[in-house]
C-alpha cells in the first residue's frame, strides 16, 4: 500500500529566530569594530608600548690604585656599603717603608736648602771682608808710591842712599801684588756668592726646587700608603665579589662591584616605527614583572639613543654582503623613574619592565641640544687623602725649617701643582 508524502517547497522562508540572531551578531561585530577603532584612534594611538625594557643603573667597579696583597675584606655580596667605607685592605708594610724614606729625604732636603740660604749670608760677609782687605791694600800701595816718589829727588842729591830707594821701590811692588791678590779674592768671593745665589734667588725654603721634589715624593708615598685601603666610591649594594684574602692584586684589577639601586632607570627598546612620536619629557607608565600590577611606576622620557642596538654591537651586522633579510631595528629610550616609587618598591639591575609612553604631546625635542650642566656622577671618597698628604709635607718642612707648622691656612708650603 503506497503512502503519499507532502513535498516541502524549496523556497520556504527561513526560521525567523535564526535570521534575527544572525542580524544581531552582525550588528554586534560592526559595533565592536567601530568601538575598537574609536578606542584605538582616541586612546591606543596616543601611546607607544613595549615589553622589551630592562632596569639599568650605575654599576661601579672597585679597583685598587696600588699593587699589594689582600689582608682583609670589609664587605660581601648583598651587603649595603656607604661611600668611603673600606672594602678591601692591602698589606701596608712596603708603602710604610717608602713613606718613611721619603719623609727622611724631605727633611734632609729642607736642611740642605737652609744651609744654602745660610751660605748666602756667610758669602756676603766674605765679600765684605775681602773688599776691606782690597781697600787696605790699595791704601798701602798709595803710601808706598808716595814714599817712593819722595825719595826720587833725594836720590839725585845723595840725601837718600841707593839701598833705601830700592827698598821703597820693592815696597811698591809688594803693595801692588797685595792689591792684585785682594782684588782676586774679592772676585772669587763674588763668584761664590753668585753661584750660591743661583740656587736660592727668587725662592724660599718652602718653594725651593729640591724641597718641592722631595715633597712630591712624600705625597706620592703618603698616597700610596693611604691607598692600601680601597674605599667604596659610592653608596650601594655589593655584587660580584671576586677578590680573596691573600690574593696579590694589581692596579685596575676588578675586585667587586657596587650597584646604586637608588639611582636606577629603564632602557626601553622601541621599534624604529614607534619612534616618530616619541619626545623627551613625555610621561611613561611602567610595570615590573617582579611586582606585577601591584606596583605601578611613573617616569619621564629622558633621552633617545644615538643609534640602534645592532649598530653598537660587538659584531655589527654586515648587511651589504650575501643575502639580506630586513629585520626591524630597535633604539634604546632612557626613562627616568620616580625616586619615591623606586624606594617603596626597590628594583634590581636587569629586571624586565613593560612600558607605556603617552605621546599625546609631541612638542618636545627628539634629541638633546645642550650639554649637561653638571657632572653625571662624582665622589669625594678620595679627597681627604690629598689634604692629609699636604699637611704631612707642611709639618715636615716646618719642623726642619725651624718654624711652627701652619696646617690650617696652608700658607707654610706653596707647592706648584700640589693640588
Amino acid at each position: 500500500m503506497d503512502t503519499e508524502q507532502t513535498p516541502i517547497p524549496n523556497d520556504a522562508p527561513a526560521h525567523p529566530r535564526r535570521k534575527t540572531a544572525l542580524l544581531a551578531l552582525t550588528t554586534a561585530v560592526l559595533l565592536g569594530g567601530a568601538g575598537y577603532f574609536a578606542y584605538w584612534l582616541l586612546v591606543l594611538s596616543k601611546f607607544e608600548s613595549t615589553d622589551n625594557a630592562y632596569v639599568q643603573g650605575n654599576v661601579v667597579q672597585i679597583t685598587p690604585q696600588v699593587a699589594g696583597t689582600v689582608i682583609a675584606i670589609g664587605a660581601d655580596e648583598t651587603d649595603y656599603v656607604t661611600a668611603g667605607q673600606t672594602l678591601v685592605r692591602l698589606d701596608p708594610a712596603d708603602a710604610q717603608v717608602a713613606l718613611d724614606s721619603a719623609e727622611s729625604e724631605l727633611a734632609q732636603a729642607v736642611r740642605e736648602v737652609r744651609t744654602l740660604f745660610a751660605n748666602d749670608e756667610a758669602l756676603r760677609a766674605q765679600v765684605a771682608l775681602h773688599e776691606a782687605d782690597m781697600s787696605r791694600a790699595r791704601a798701602d800701595l798709595a803710601k808706598a808710591q808716595d814714599d817712593l816718589t819722595r825719595r826720587v829727588p833725594l836720590l839725585a842729591t845723595g840725601a837718600v842712599g841707593r839701598e833705601e830707594y830700592d827698598h821703597a821701590d820693592a815696597q811698591v811692588v809688594a803693595a801692588k801684588s797685595a792689591l792684585a791678590s785682594a782684588q782676586s779674592a774679592v772676585a772669587a768671593a763674588k763668584d761664590q756668592l753668585a753661584a750660591n745665589q743661583a740656587l736660592t734667588s727668587n725662592t724660599t725654603i718652602e718653594s725651593h726646587p729640591n724641597v718641592l721634589r722631595a715633597a712630591a715624593r712624600v705625597r706620592e708615598a703618603f698616597l700610596a700608603l693611604g691607598r692600601v685601603e680601597v674605599p667604596a666610591p659610592v653608596s650601594g649594594y655589593l655584587a660580584k665579589r671576586s677578590v680573596q684574602v691573600g690574593q696579590r692584586v694589581q692596579p685596575g684589577q676588578s675586585l667587586m662591584t657596587v650597584a646604586e639601586l637608588d639611582q636606577v632607570w629603564v632602557d626601553a627598546n622601541f621599534k624604529e616605527n614607534q619612534l616618530r612620536n616619541l619626545r623627551i619629557g613625555q610621561p611613561a607608565t611602567l610595570i615590573a614583572d617582579v611586582y606585577g600590577n601591584r606596583a605601578e611606576y611613573h617616569g619621564t622620557v629622558a633621552g633617545l639613543g644615538a643609534g640602534t642596538g645592532s649598530a653598537f654591537a660587538l659584531l655589527p651586522a654586515q648587511n651589504a654582503s650575501g643575502n639580506w633579510i630586513k629585520i626591524v631595528q630597535r633604539v634604546p629610550v632612557r626613562i627616568e623613574l620616580d625616586a619615591q616609587e623606586v624606594a617603596a618598591h626597590p628594583l634590581r639591575i636587569g629586571l624586565s619592565m613593560a612600558v607605556d609612553v603617552d605621546v599625546h604631546d609631541t612638542n618636545g625635542k627628539v634629541l638633546a641640544d645642550a650639554p649637561r650642566s653638571g657632572a653625571v656622577a662624582k665622589t669625594e671618597a678620595f679627597d681627604p687623602r690629598n689634604r692629609e698628604a699636604d699637611d704631612v709635607v707642611r709639618r715636615i718642612v716646618a719642623m726642619n725649617a725651624d718654624r711652627t707648622p701652619d696646617l690650617d691656612s696652608g700658607a707654610a708650603l706653596d707647592v706648584a701643582g700640589a693640588k
